[in-house]
């Protein structure tokens, strides 16, 4: 069996609690992705998603100055390297969320995507089903 530090992305690009949500937003466009962990010398605080932005900072007129820490998710789920990627595939899926931070000591050690685990032999099933669930209306699941 694999472990999640296995599959794990490792060079994890971050944002601090006082940066603004502008900053996040660039950082967003300029690496391709949705989500960034927010951290404090390495220690994980939350996550900054672009859906955080829209909602909890565009929709509610706050300026691109805002703190991300006003705006970030701070409640989240979180994973240890040496979780088995079949677990960690069932809890996404059971959560319902795409990016898995994997934590160790309290320190931010990588971050686990539904592609990540779709690559590895084994769980590429897992990870489709985790998508599904993901996909699917709340009132759908089973």
């Amino acid at each position: 069996m694999s472990s999640i530090q296995d599959v794990m992305t490792t060079n994890v690009e971050t944002c601090k609690p006082d940066d603004t949500v502008y900053e996040a937003a660039k950082k967003m466009k300029e690496y391709h992705i949705g989500s960034i962990p927010v951290t404090q010398e390495d220690n994980l605080m939350g996550m900054i998603t672009d859906r955080d932005i829209v909602l909890r900072c565009i929709a509610e007129k706050k300026p691109e100055t805002t703190k991300i820490s006003d705006v970030m998710s701070s409640s989240i789920i979180t994973a240890e390297p040496d979780m088995d990627v079949h677990e960690a595939a069932r809890m996404m899926a059971e959560k319902q969320i795409r990016r898995l931070p994997i934590v160790e000591n309290q320190q931010l050690a990588g971050i686990a995507a539904l592609g990540d685990l779709a690559v590895e032999e084994g769980t590429d099933e897992e990870a489709s089903f985790a998508l599904n669930e993901i996909s699917e209306k709340p009132e759908v699941h089973h």
